[in-house]
């Protein structure tokens, strides 16, 4: 079974401690047996998480066989972490071991040298501190999540829950990240390169979320042959504008996410129902085999038979 170790250090936040340990202990595989063993390890017997304190079952030794190592954020950015901490990191990192921050987690990352000359991120109001102390870190504030490979750092609050399922969904294939999703009330649609809602350096804006009812309105009619004019019919805006907003917010454009959400939902398919590859790629909305093909490689960086046999097989 895979193994996640969460560490909890002085000052952990606490959104950021719960949030793997509900969405990685809840998943299960399509037979219903859990798909991770969590541990919640620590450097210290107790730990002060400011409204309450906590006992961890597991010390730094639980890092040594995780397949996982998740680092939830600290309330003081400029907290330093014990040497024994950074150490296990490393060797973690050493014998293979992936390693994901959620939001200020970052700097605890960073602090180790492996995210040296690598693409990092972390909450948008934190980035321009973690760029200054760690100017060999290529910060990018603008997305929700950074997947480097072997290491993943995600942006605030809920960009940890998309980090989470899109570690699941590398894992174990969409369908079970669809179920951890659903269990979460999350959209699996989400993915990395998704803006934080925000312009940087400005205050989030109130319009955050007014794409959200056209987002569904889009996954509901992924297979249908959209045009840009009806999807700026659906949103009650002119085409320009609707570029405009749908790229402030989502950073992305409709058609590029309307590409997206039919490849996730031929992701599903693939690895759950035996129907042609080519039947898929028309089902999720797709004019051609060839264009199918060609969009599922470039988001998901494989083709879809390649994907079904891996997915499907296991599940």
């Amino acid at each position: 079974m895979h193994t996640v170790a969460v560490l909890a250090l002085d000052g952990v936040v606490a959104f950021d401690l719960s949030t793997p340990l509900e969405v990685f202990a809840r998943t299960r595989l399509p037979g219903g047996e859990p798909a991770y063993e969590v541990r919640v390890c620590a450097a210290t017997p107790e730990v002060d998480a400011g409204a309450f304190v906590l006992r961890a079952p597991w010390g730094l030794e639980a890092l040594d066989t995780a397949d996982t190592i998740i680092l939830p954020g600290l309330v003081e950015l400029a907290a330093d972490v014990p040497d024994e901490v950074l150490a296990r990191l490393r060797q973690a990192a050493g014998r293979g071991a992936r390693i994901a921050s959620i939001c200020a987690g970052a700097f605890v990352l960073a602090a180790t040298g492996l995210l040296d000359g690598r693409r990092a991120t972390t909450h948008w109001l934190a980035a321009a501190q973690l760029a200054e102390r760690h100017p060999l870190v290529d910060v990018d504030p603008d997305v929700l999540y950074v997947d480097e490979g072997q290491l993943l750092t995600s942006a605030g609050a809920a960009a940890g829950l998309d980090l989470c399922l899109h570690l699941i969904r590398r894992d174990y294939g969409s369908a079970v990240a669809a179920d951890a999703a659903r269990l979460s009330v999350m959209p699996l649609e989400r993915d990395g390169g998704q803006a934080q809602f925000i312009v940087p350096e400005r205050p989030p804006t109130p319009r955050g979320s007014t794409m959200e009812p056209l987002l569904r309105w889009l996954d509901e009619n992924a297979g249908r042959d959209l045009t840009m004019a009806e999807i700026a019919t659906q949103a009650g805006m002119s085409t320009r504008t609707l570029n405009r907003r749908f790229r402030e917010q989502t950073g992305t454009t409709p058609l590029q996410w309307l590409h997206r959400a039919r490849v996730r939902q031929a992701q599903h398919l693939l690895e759950t129902t035996a129907e042609g590859v080519d039947r898929i790629g028309a089902r999720v909305g797709f004019g051609s085999p060839t264009a199918f093909r060609e969009r599922f490689k470039r988001i998901v960086g494989t083709s879809p038979h390649a994907y079904r046999h891996a997915f499907r097989s296991a599940a």
